[in-house]
C-alpha cells in the first residue's frame, strides 16, 4: 500500500531536535518500507536536509515550517500555513494518510479525509468533533478514553489506542554488570516535568550516586527557557548533578540509557502526558523507571512489578520520591528484578510489533472505503 505520514510544522525528520512522534514515526517509516510498503514522509525543512531524498527506502518530501512558538492561537495559525503548503506534496493516490497536523484531516479533500488516521498523541482539546471522517488513534488508554468524551457513542467505532513504539532497536541483551550508580532523567527541562522535584528528592539522599539530567531548556525544543535552567542549577548547587543539555542522537542518547541504573520521570503534568516515551526507552536498556502516579503510565508500568510508582500529588511528594529512589539504591536484588522485568517492553513496545498493529488497522481502512 501507498502510506504518506504527515508530520507537523515545528520539528524536522530524521528527528535531529529530538520530539516523541518524530523519532517514532521515523522509525515507522523504514519498518514500512521494509515490508515493501510505499512511504512517502512530509516534514518540515530544515538546513542541511534537502527539500527531497529517499532515505532507508521512504521518500521524504520536505516544505518550510516553523520554530515551535510559546503562543497556543499563534501555533495554530502557523500549522495552517504549514498544512496548505504540505497539502500540495501529498501524493492524491495515497492508500493511507497519518498525520498529527491539526488542520489537515480537515483541509484534506474528503476522498483522502477517509484514509487518514489522526495521530492524537496529547489530550484533546475538543477538536475531535471536527475529524468527522478520519480514525483516530491515541497513543495510550487516558487519551483513547478522552478522545470517546468528545464525541457520540455511535462514533467510538473510529477510536483506537495503539502505543507508541520504541524508536530503536533493542540491544540483544543488557550488561548489567556495566551499570554504574546513577540517577538518569531525560526529557524536557520544563517545571511540569517535575524536574525541581527531582532534585530536592535528591538533595535528602545520602549517597554517592549522580543523578544527570539530559535534555533541552530551548523554547523552541518545548523547555521553560534559560533562566528556568538556571534556576535548576542552583537548586543543585554542592550536589552531584549533571546537566548534559540535549542528546537527539539515538545512539549516543542508548549510551546514558545503557550506563544509568535507575530512571526517574516525576512528571506533574497531569493533561500533558500522555504516554512517556522516555521511561520506555530506559526500561529497554534495564533502566529501573520510577515515575509518578500518572494515569498514562500504568499502560506498561506495574508498581513494584517492572517499576516503582509514586504519590506525586502528596504533600510530601519529594520525601516519598526520595523513598523511592533510597529502595532501588539500597537492594541491588530488587534493582535487578524490577530490571530484568521492565525489559519486557522490547518485545510489547518494540517497532516491528506496533508497526503489525498499524498495518492491521490500515487494511481496515482500505476495505471500508472499497465497501
Amino acid at each position: 500500500m501507498k502510506i504518506t505520514i504527515l508530520q507537523g510544522a515545528f520539528l524536522p525528520v530524521p528527528p535531529v531536535l529530538g520530539g516523541g512522534a518524530e523519532k517514532m514515526w521515523y522509525a515507522l517509516s523504514k519498518e514500512f518500507a521494509g515490508r515493501g510498503h510505499e512511504v512517502v514522509y512530509v516534514s518540515r525543512s530544515y538546513p542541511g536536509t534537502p527539500k527531497e531524498e529517499r532515505l532507508d527506502g521512504v521518500l521524504h518530501k520536505r516544505v518550510p515550517g516553523y520554530n515551535s512558538p510559546s503562543m497556543g492561537l499563534y501555533l495554530k495559525w502557523l500549522d495552517l500555513l504549514y498544512t496548505i503548503r504540505a497539502k500540495s506534496v501529498i501524493p492524491g493516490d495515497s492508500d493511507i494518510i497519518v498525520t498529527n497536523t491539526f488542520w489537515a484531516p480537515i483541509l484534506l479533500p474528503i476522498a483522502l479525509r477517509r484514509k487518514c488516521m489522526v495521530d492524537v498523541a496529547r489530550m484533546p482539546k475538543g477538536q475531535m468533533r471536527l475529524y468527522s471522517h478520519s480514525r483516530l488513534r491515541g497513543n495510550s488508554t487516558p487519551v483513547a478514553k478522552a478522545i470517546q468524551s468528545e464525541l457520540p457513542s455511535k462514533q467510538h467505532r473510529r477510536i483506537l489506542m495503539i502505543p507508541n513504539p520504541l524508536p530503536f532497536v533493542s540491544p540483544l541483551q543488557v550488561e548489567f554488570a556495566s551499570k554504574q550508580p546513577i540517577l538518569l532523567y531525560t526529557g524536557r527541562v520544563h517545571p511540569e516535568k517535575g524536574i525541581g522535584l527531582l532534585i530536592n528528592s535528591f538533595k535528602m539522599l545520602n549517597t554517592d550516586w549522580k543523578l544527570q539530567i539530559i535534555g533541552s531548556a530551548e523554547v523552541r525544543a518545548g523547555g521553560a527557557g534559560v533562566q528556568y535552567l538556571h534556576s535548576l542549577k542552583k537548586l543543585a548547587e554542592g550536589h552531584d548533578v549533571e546537566f548534559v543539555g540535549a542528546v537527539n542522537d539515538i545512539e549516543k542518547l542508548n549510551k546514558y540509557y545503557s550506563t544509568a541504573s535507575i530512571f526517574v520521570y516525576p512528571s506533574l503534568a497531569e493533561k500533558g502526558e500522555t504516554f512517556g516515551l522516555a521511561p520506555l526507552e530506559a526500561m529497554a536498556w534495564g533502566c529501573v523507571p520510577i515515575v509518578s502516579n500518572l494515569s498514562c503510565f500504568h499502560d506498561f508500568i506495574i508498581n513494584e512489578t517492572n517499576g516503582l510508582i509514586f504519590n506525586h500529588r502528596s504533600d510530601n511528594s519529594a520525601a516519598l520520591l526520595a523513598k523511592a529512589i533510597e529502595q532501588l539504591q539500597n537492594d541491588g536484588s530488587l534493582r535487578l528484578k524490577l530490571a530484568e522485568s521492565a525489559l519486557g517492553v522490547q518485545e510489547s513496545h518494540s517497532t516491528s510489533y506496533i508497526a503489525q498493529q498499524f498495518l492491521d488497522e490500515f487494511d481496515k481502512i482500505l476495505a471500508e472505503n472499497k465497501n
